[in-house]
């Protein structure tokens, strides 16, 4: 090629580009001047994720499982209770020790929400026990807003779990998974009802199990069980109750606790794994309350502070070290001493109190355990037979507390936890209210009658029947009715009784 033909070839391919870049920047002009969302999107250079060579893996397809799940999480909405006294003095308050309604307000409903899960297509639904505790009333909402009022079935606090049932039938539910199979890392959704936002589905992966974080424990409940699956899925205040579950749609935990400083999502959540809930479950539904059973020792984790503690080396970098066995327990039967370390329970690891609890937790009164455990480096293995809090095997059965009705009125004898709680020796509660004179005279429902005052004087109510007989001898009377909220308000009013 001579200089006159390069020269040339310069020249033309410097025109064609020019070409090339006027018709480039004319057809980007008028793309940037679209009318709409949908011409402009078309353009999209980033719109690879269409592109039929792309495909989203089934392992982590999330549309599945939300759309499964969605269905049976529903929202959780609990009636509370709650008064203000006002100043001053009545001189019918002094002599009875009771609040006169002219002197207070009238008790004001406080409410509370979160989440749970229908677990039978005939209306059981799991949620936790801090979402309806001391409830006067429960209220249910499904995806599609029916709306239904529950009854507890019963509660557990060591597990902050609790049973409701709604009476409908072929309702959508979720069926449990294991979540022993569950691995750190695998994707989970967490389904619930965060600040009133209904049907919200977030993702995230387990970031860790077996998790003890110290929320269930008190002074009064020793008893606690917490192994949490640790998941980062999106979980705030309303979603306690609601469901984890896997990519396959199955329920792995009930979402309990957030780690939070502010009181809302900071990076981490907690819930109770299914195999503990199942059981829970089963228990409430047989029973009514939850069949405890107890290795019977006081255990702590093997760590290097626990070595300094004792002051001396234990051989193991992970395991349960046995402070000490309760005598006539499973575990004093079965050989445990003070300084042994157990190392699994029925074949499974157990690295921590918490694995150890949730494995014993699975079991009820009666149940066997094969124990693996370390005496001065030897390790040995033996069989438990778990006991009660009160030393034997026996089925622990809720006592069904006496129901009866008076003119559109249903009472019911106050359940025993709440009889300690605010130390009183009996009552009947109400738990529906079908006269207009009894709520037009401040009767509502969860209040707890202590005593009737009539024209004879003024009686103690032990019971549901004790009342029922009363109010039979006082018809065409006016009476007053005398008693205590189950937030401890006293508190009174008048009725004539027909």
């Amino acid at each position: 090629m001579n200089k006159k033909q390069f020269f040339l070839s310069i020249v033309l391919a410097s025109l064609i580009g020019g070409i090339v870049a006027l018709a480039g920047a004319s057809y980007l002009s008028k793309q940037n001047t679209a009318s709409n969302f949908a011409d402009k999107q078309d353009t999209s250079f980033v719109n690879w994720l269409s592109d039929d060579k792309f495909t989203v893996p089934d392992g982590i397809n999330f549309v599945a499982s939300a759309q499964q799940v969605t269905p049976a999480v529903v929202h959780v909405k609990s009636t509370l209770s709650v008064s203000q006294r006002q100043r001053g003095g009545d001189p019918f308050e002094e002599f009875f020790g009771f609040r006169s309604p002219n002197r207070e307000q009238m008790p004001q409903e406080a409410r509370s929400s979160g989440s749970g899960v229908i677990i039978s297509e005939d209306g059981y639904i799991v949620t936790n026990n801090h979402v309806i505790e001391n409830a006067t009333k429960v209220d249910i909402s499904l995806e599609n807003n029916t709306r239904y009022t529950a009854r507890v079935i019963g509660t557990d606090p060591t597990t902050d779990l609790a049973l409701l049932k709604i009476e409908e039938k072929g309702l959508p539910y979720v069926k449990f998974g294991d979540s022993d199979l569950t691995k750190i890392g695998e994707w989970v959704l967490a389904v619930g009802n965060p600040f009133d936002l209904t049907s919200t589905v977030t993702a995230g992966i387990i970031s860790a199990k077996a998790r003890n974080i110290g929320i269930l424990r008190t002074a009064e409940n020793n008893l606690s069980i917490e192994s949490f699956l640790q998941t980062d899925a999106v979980v705030n205040p309303g979603n306690s109750g609601g469901a984890l579950v896997n990519l396959a749609g199955e329920l792995i935990g009930i979402n309990t606790a957030i780690a939070s400083r502010t009181g809302t999502f900071n990076g981490y959540a907690f819930a109770v794994p299914s195999s503990i809930v199942k059981k829970v479950m089963d228990d409430l539904l047989e029973f009514g309350t939850v069949q405890r059973g107890l290795l019977g020792v006081t255990i702590r984790d093997v760590t290097p502070d626990l070595e300094e503690e004792l002051d001396k080396k234990l051989g193991v970098s992970q395991g349960v070290y046995v402070f000490g066995v309760n005598d006539g327990s499973g575990g004093k039967e079965a050989g445990l001493q003070e300084g042994d370390i157990i190392i699994g329970i029925d074949g499974s690891r157990t690295n921590t109190v918490a694995k150890l609890q949730e494995m014993v937790a699975r079991k009820r009164p009666g149940d066997k355990v094969d124990i693996k455990y370390l005496r001065n480096g030897k390790e040995i293995t033996a069989s438990a037979t778990l006991k009660n809090i009160s030393g034997d095997t026996k089925v622990v059965r809720k006592e069904v507390p006496v129901v009866a009705s008076f003119s559109g009125i249903k009472f019911e004898d106050i359940k025993p936890n709440i009889k300690d709680r605010l130390k009183i020796r009996g009552g009947a509660s109400i738990i529906s209210i079908e006269n207009d004179t009894w709520k037009k005279s401040g009767a509502k429902v969860g209040f707890i009658i202590t005593s009737v005052i009539g024209a004879e004087g003024r009686y103690r109510i032990s019971g549901a029947n004790d009342l029922i007989a009363l109010l039979e001898d006082s018809k065409g009377e006016e009476v007053v009715i005398l008693g205590v909220y189950p937030n401890g308000q006293e508190y009174y009013f008048e009725v004539q009784v027909e």
